[in-house]
């Protein structure tokens, strides 16, 4: 058994872990007097998916918060309140009971209050989504900060955050997984964290001791290309080629399963000068199907359509079947309009992160929770097209041959919660 322990004025708290790796124990004690780490004043963690750092990094955090303070206030950030809550609060509260806190969390305040041995801190959540977040945390003096994902999190809102701690003995602490070499905080941080006094430690999945083998394998066969060399490799590498390489394999492809589906939706990217692409997507065994599409390209054609043509498109896309529901562009305005007057279908606007909607989409067909099927000629042709836009620093591709795709990404990233879903297919196979 690894023991973490931390002692102060309050008493003795008292961590059994079952194992772990070095770099855990290093993230676990470096705050503590007896570390040769004590003096950093941040701590950078990046890497790999599933190596153990976040669970580590949030418990520590906690515990860190009694050690140094009492009757203060804290906060926990992430790219949302619920990816925050998905990834660090819900896994550590039983741990943290079972310790002996006593955790109380404000939903309507987003604020977790912990007390341990009479002493109270409080801990602040915000979500660090776009630039506007900056503003949510102003005004705040806080002895602690911790960024999940902080990757994804705009430079102006980690800014502000970190200004807010103005208490001393205050400390950050990061982690995130990587993004593109040009990145903010890769050439702000991590590349000059010894100028910041900060303690850096790269994660692979080899330091996370509870992880199986065949585990990591799983985890391995979810990714491929940038996306492999990031998330598996824990690399910051930059894009280039094909965004989905793996797509030229005919194997990826399908037949149209026999049998009956139990749930349809309906993926929208709406054009008039720009091609339309409208995807028709059939579940059956849990496995989502692209069976048909509807792909109208003005420019080919020689013609524009209106707004109620592209809607009868959409029709003859559905036909009998019954539609859950049918999800469009987010900039569409005026054809959600057009299919809210009609009342036939629910619609709703369509998630809109171009990166993270890739990411998700790549895993989604890799790991077969969606499968494309060969008559879908247009996503199959756009998918040898789409390619990354080398000449740009950051990651986004060429806005080209990108209506399939971007349908494709809307469904994925609307219809179904990715970071809950694709943990579940994986663990079925």
């Amino acid at each position: 058994m690894q023991f973490a322990t931390a002692q102060n004025k309050m008493g003795v708290i008292s961590l059994k872990i079952k194992s772990l790796s070095k770099k855990q124990i290093k993230v676990m004690n470096w705050w503590s007097k007896e570390s040769e780490f004590y003096n950093y004043d941040a701590i950078i963690c990046d890497g790999a998916v599933r190596s153990g750092k976040t669970f580590c990094m949030s418990l520590s955090f906690i515990i860190w918060c009694f050690y140094e303070f009492a009757n203060s206030d804290f906060a926990l950030c992430g790219k949302t309140i619920k990816s925050l809550k998905r990834n660090m609060i819900t896994p550590i509260m039983p741990v943290l009971k079972a310790l002996g806190f006593e955790c109380e969390e404000k939903v309507s305040e987003n604020k977790l209050t912990i007390t341990y041995h009479g002493v109270t801190n409080r801990i602040y959540f915000f979500g660090g989504k776009d630039e506007s977040s900056a503003s949510l945390i102003q005004g705040m003096t806080l002895s602690g900060v911790l960024f999940d994902e902080v990757a994804l999190m705009p430079r102006s809102f980690v800014e502000q955050a970190i200004a807010r701690c103005s208490v001393a003995g205050s400390r950050f602490w990061f982690n995130c997984n990587p993004e593109y070499p040009e990145h903010w905080f890769y050439v702000e941080w991590i590349k000059m964290a010894k100028d910041k006094n900060a303690l850096y430690l790269h994660f692979t999945m080899d330091d996370n001791p509870s992880l199986a083998e065949n585990v990591k394998k799983r985890y391995e066969s979810l990714y491929s290309g940038v996306f492999y060399e990031r998330f598996i490799k824990g690399r910051w590498v930059a894009v280039y080629g094909a965004v989905y390489p793996f797509m030229e394999n005919e194997d990826m492809y399908c037949e149209v399963p026999k049998g009956e589906f139990d749930r349809y939706v309906i993926s929208c990217d709406y054009g008039t000068v720009n091609p339309a692409s409208f995807g028709l997507w059939g579940r059956q065994n849990n496995v989502w199907y692209r069976i048909d599409e509807y792909y109208f390209n003005s420019r080919q054609e020689g013609f524009q359509k209106t707004d109620e043509e592209h809607y009868e498109g959409l029709l003859k896309l559905a036909g009998n079947r019954k539609i859950a529901k049918v999800i469009v562009d987010p900039s569409a305005a005026s054809f959600i309009e057009v299919i809210r007057r009609h009342a036939k279908f629910d619609v709703c606007p369509a998630q809109n992160n171009v990166i993270n909607g890739i990411r998700q989409a790549s895993q989604a067909l890799k790991d077969g929770s969606v499968k494309i099927c060969k008559n879908c000629r247009a996503i199959k042709k756009e998918f040898s097209l789409y390619r990354w836009d080398t000449k740009k620093h950051d990651d986004l591709p060429v806005k080209e041959n990108d209506h399939a795709m971007d349908d494709l990404r809307y469904f994925v990233t609307t219809e179904f919660d990715r970071g809950v879903q694709v943990f579940a297919f994986a663990t079925q196979r």
